[in-house]
């Protein structure tokens, strides 16, 4: 075996490739965005299959053991021409969001392929869709989705808990407790995918994704299955008419009890009788657990890392203690499903719902020390009377003249309305801007500014990347364009998707440009946020403000992170405009 040392998120992403994945699929969002990054950079080792020459500047630990890629940011002009047998190859291509990620997936599996799809957790509500309906139409090739959650919201507006999404589809979900079994779990979720024809739900947490420990990857791998296929797939279970829909969804319900039989022989889930008080622990929350507990074995011990739920060994420890504490990162799920409405008579729980874990944040080894009445050394360094401070925009960020140029447009307005929306731009709610009123999800911004027009608001202002507007936004720019809604749009086109590492973005720059045409915008306003520009921005903003009806504009100049290797080209279509902005000439 090969030990490596990998976060949580590589060893994933390795784990899929020995397993043979033909395809990884994604949309970039902290936790996960390094699982899809890993197999780009696995994808890119040999340099066979790749538009960019095969470089390999970013390459990963074992990029060198032959993996192909399809990644590119080149026109379509420049693909080469498709072949009936295309070479053994991972395809690896940033998709437009998690719903079209999660149907590319979708589809590699129909065509009897393994395909791994990776998300954040407000991810898989944009994906939600297809998720749901995959539990009824089932797999070919093996297929999964890996979901970073994000407890104590990091980067994250909420904490919600993908687990509750793997049981509203009745589909496994597995949770591995270190980077080991992130990588193992991997490789079985794959062979269990198609041994029971279902996606399976991985989940991590953000300290486990971003995390790195040893990992050693198998000497067997699964990677010849990239030539093979699992057969044709049988289209009327892919056909969710009511009456396949109807004789599918059975087929879901037949299958629980062999998910459930599996659950409670999987080595994922360990169970040791001891002592009359027992310890739930899921995920990363059992390595705090052993942390607090040591060599003692005083304590009944039940690990649990896949679901549903082992009844029959929750049921055992129950009857074995008098009090059960239940220790997981994320909501109380299991501790939920455990006590029920009413309890169980004799039995104490502990936990989140009853104390003494914390309802909210994610766990450490401290509190999880402190809530079992174990000592534990403080790791925590004393207080150093530094000052918190919220983050900032970079210096010389385009997106901070811009909000500069919006506070003094809208400065002779009594109540203007500015929404905004997912990314680094969102650090514009801050001083000296406070240019942001609301920011909600992925491309809310136009949809709530649309709403808000209609109800009389005015100015209403949205903001909302490049990146953002092509993940969700268009579709309801293609509302206010109809309605011809009393608001402005402001794209902030940085050229890249830069809260998450800069990777590349669907529409930028002409580009960009062409898709307001298509989506019926006729006269999108270019101009580019310099200070030396500042007066020209307000008035370009100010005259688009006073317009009764539809405004769309177009923020462009690169993200200062990447301007020194990527600068936008310059689009041919654009002409100077009298005030000294740009205009896109159409």
């Amino acid at each position: 075996m090969k030990t490596e040392l990998l976060l949580g998120d590589e060893a994933v992403a390795l784990g899929a490739v020995d397993a043979g994945i033909a395809g990884a699929f994604s949309y970039p969002g902290t936790p996960a965005t390094e699982i899809f990054e890993a197999i780009e950079a696995y994808a890119k080792g040999e340099g066979r299959g790749t538009r960019d020459g095969g470089r390999d500047e970013h390459s990963g630990p074992r990029a060198a053991e032959g993996y192909a890629s399809t990644t590119s940011t080149e026109s379509p002009e420049s693909f080469p021409t498709p072949s009936a047998q295309p070479p053994a190859a991972i395809w690896a291509q940033w998709s437009a969001n998690e719903k079209v990620a999660y149907e590319e997936a979708l589809g590699m599996s129909y065509a009897g392929k393994r395909a791994i799809v990776s998300m954040k957790h407000v991810g898989l509500n944009v994906a939600a869709d297809p998720f749901m309906s995959s539990a009824l139409t089932g797999v070919n090739g093996g297929l999964v989705l890996v979901v970073a959650d994000d407890p104590g919201m990091h980067s994250s507006q909420n904490e919600q808990d993908s687990r509750y999404y793997g049981e509203f589809a009745k589909v496994p979900v597995f949770e591995p407790s270190n980077q080991q079994e992130a990588y193992d779990m991997t490789r079985e979720a794959f062979e269990f995918s198609e041994r029971v024809k279902l996606p399976v739900l991985i989940r991590l947490v953000t300290r486990l994704a971003h995390s790195r420990a040893n990992v050693a990857a198998a000497d067997e791998n699964r990677r010849e299955l990239r030539d093979k296929s699992a057969g044709k797939a049988e289209p009327s279970d892919w056909t969710l008419m009511p009456s396949n829909a109807r004789r599918r969804f059975k087929r879901l319900l037949d299958v629980q009890p062999e998910l459930r039989a599996y659950a409670e022989r999987s080595p994922f889930t360990k169970m040791r009788l001891a002592g009359r008080r027992g310890i739930v622990a899921s995920g990363i929350a059992y390595n705090y657990v052993r942390e607090a507990i040591g060599a003692q074995e005083e304590d009944s011990l039940l690990k649990i890392g896949v679901y549903p739920l082992p009844a029959g060994l929750l049921r055992e420890l129950v009857d074995h203690c008098a009090e059960i504490f239940v220790v997981e990162d994320g909501y109380p799920f299991i501790e939920e499903r455990l006590h029920g409405l009413l309890g169980v008579p004799g039995k104490t729980f502990r936990g989140k719902l009853s104390g003494p874990l914390p309802l909210d944040g994610e766990l450490t080894p401290e509190i999880v020390a402190a809530g079992l009445g174990m000592p534990f050394p403080a790791t925590v360094p004393p207080e150093t009377g530094l000052v918190g401070r919220a983050p900032q925009l970079c210096k010389g960020c385009p997106h901070g003249d811009t909000f500069k140029a919006l506070v003094d447009a809208t400065a002779g307005h009594e109540n203007p309305v500015l929404f905004s929306d997912i990314g680094c731009y969102t650090l514009g709610a801050f001083p000296p801007y406070n240019a942001v009123h609301s920011t909600v999800d992925m491309g809310a911004s136009i949809s709530m500014a649309h709403g808000a027009s209609q109800a009389g608001a005015h100015p209403v202002i949205c903001t909302i990347g490049d990146s953002t507007f092509t993940h969700s936004g268009m579709t309801p720019l293609i509302g206010a364009v109809r309605a011809n809604a009393n608001m402005t749009v402001v794209i902030l086109d940085n050229a890249t998707v830069a809260m998450t590492g800069a990777q590349e973005t669907m529409a930028s720059d002409q580009k960009l440009i062409d898709v307001l045409h298509g989506l019926g915008v006729k006269d999108p306003v270019i101009f580019e946020p310099l200070p030396k520009n500042h007066e020209k921005t307000v008035s370009i903003l100010e005259e688009a403000i006073a317009h009764r009806g539809l405004s769309v504009l177009v923020a462009r100049r690169a993200c200062i992170q990447i301007k020194p290797q990527k600068p936008p080209a310059k689009s041919a279509a654009t002409c100077e405009l009298a005030d000294g902005g740009q205009s896109s000439g159409a």
